[in-house]
């Protein structure tokens, strides 16, 4: 395990999204490079972003959390260097480490905005990571990515103040009774089943196990909660974890169901999946079916999960034991080469 004099900087690494108008399309043609999805179909996607000025939600969530990040680290003794890099918009991963490189950094941990485990929140980071060292060729600063934290006492805290957040808002006669339903982004049932039976595999597993631990936070051992899924994209006749986060309100309505807060554990930040499904898609159904809506706040820039990062900081640079609160085990600290496959 690195000490601190190993350690020379922090990076984090997300997503990326559109900052303007002119981005939207260039930035989904990068999401999308490769699968041959056409510029029509792009622009019904692009259609959601116009609503918000072409600016995703997310630079400003990663901007926020980054500048907590270099008040919060020297507090906690590890005066390190926060930088940003992306997969898919500015600023690059790869030119992130070509400027880690001019500043002298031999090695940097790395924050992955992604709790759990999966193909597109571990195995291809991993992958972006060496592909940009290779890009920026002879010294390169070794990159060492963090461990999933679904289960960080922090990022659970920061949960269950948004959950608890929004029972407040809703109206006293319902808000005791309301379903608490957190949702995660949908992948494919292969992609989830290399890990595990197609319905359970560690993705499920992990996500599951975020939505236990906040429910039991807010309502006690044993509380009743459901996990859905939103955002699904890919050929219909591909099958993908389900059920929707909207039929799921459907049959919670035809079921009696009064209220709702909708909680998306799957995501640190609010992404467009967030603001436009949530906000817009599932909060319209509810509407549609009578039922009382809240949606809670992601992590973002929380304090307690500023303080989650920190100690994954810290787990590597000083020894410090990992904090951890569910049954699953930690994740990501020795993944062997090739986990969390595509298929």
């Amino acid at each position: 395990m690195p000490t601190h004099s190993e350690v020379d900087a922090l990076l984090v690494l997300s997503f990326g999204g559109p900052e303007g108008p002119d981005d939207v399309l260039p930035f989904l043609r990068n999401v999308t490079r490769g699968r041959g999805v056409p510029d029509e179909r792009l622009a019904v996607v692009a259609e959601h972003y116009a609503h918000f000025g072409g600016v995703s939600p997310i630079n400003e969530h990663n901007r926020a959390l980054i500048a907590a990040l270099r008040s919060a680290l020297p507090a906690r003794g590890l005066d390190l260097p926060v930088y940003w890099g992306n997969r898919h918009w500015q600023p690059y991963l790869a030119d992130t480490v070509r400027q880690l490189r001019a500043d002298g950094v031999r090695r940097a941990l790395v924050f992955a905005t992604s709790a759990t485990a999966s193909y597109s929140s571990c195995r291809q980071y991993r992958d972006d990571l060496q592909q940009a060292r290779e890009a920026v060729g002879e010294g390169a600063p070794e990159l060492v990515k963090l461990r999933h934290f679904f289960d960080h006492p922090g990022f659970v805290a920061a949960n269950v103040d948004g959950v608890q957040t929004a029972l407040a808002s809703l109206p006293p006669g319902v808000r005791d009774h309301a379903r608490l339903v957190f949702t995660a982004h949908s992948i494919p049932v292969s992609m989830n089943a290399v890990s595990g039976p197609a319905a359970d595999g560690l993705y499920a597993r992990q996500q599951r196990e975020t939505a236990r631990l906040v429910a039991e936070a807010v309502r006690g051992a044993g509380a009743e909660f459901d996990l859905v899924w939103q955002s699904r994209s890919g050929p219909p006749q591909v099958p993908w974890l389900a059920p929707d986060v909207n039929d799921h309100l459907r049959a919670l309505a035809a079921s009696g169901t009064s209220a709702v807060v909708v909680a998306p554990s799957g995501f640190v930040c609010d992404h467009m999946e967030v603001r436009w499904d949530l906000d817009n898609e599932a909060r319209d159904t509810a509407a549609e079916l009578g039922l009382a809506y809240a949606r809670a706040a992601t992590a973002g820039a929380h304090p307690a999960f500023v303080d989650a990062v920190c100690d994954l900081v810290a787990e590597q640079v000083s020894g410090e034991a990992p904090k951890s609160l569910g049954r699953l085990g930690l994740c990501g600290l020795d993944c062997p080469r090739g986990c969390c496959p595509a298929r």
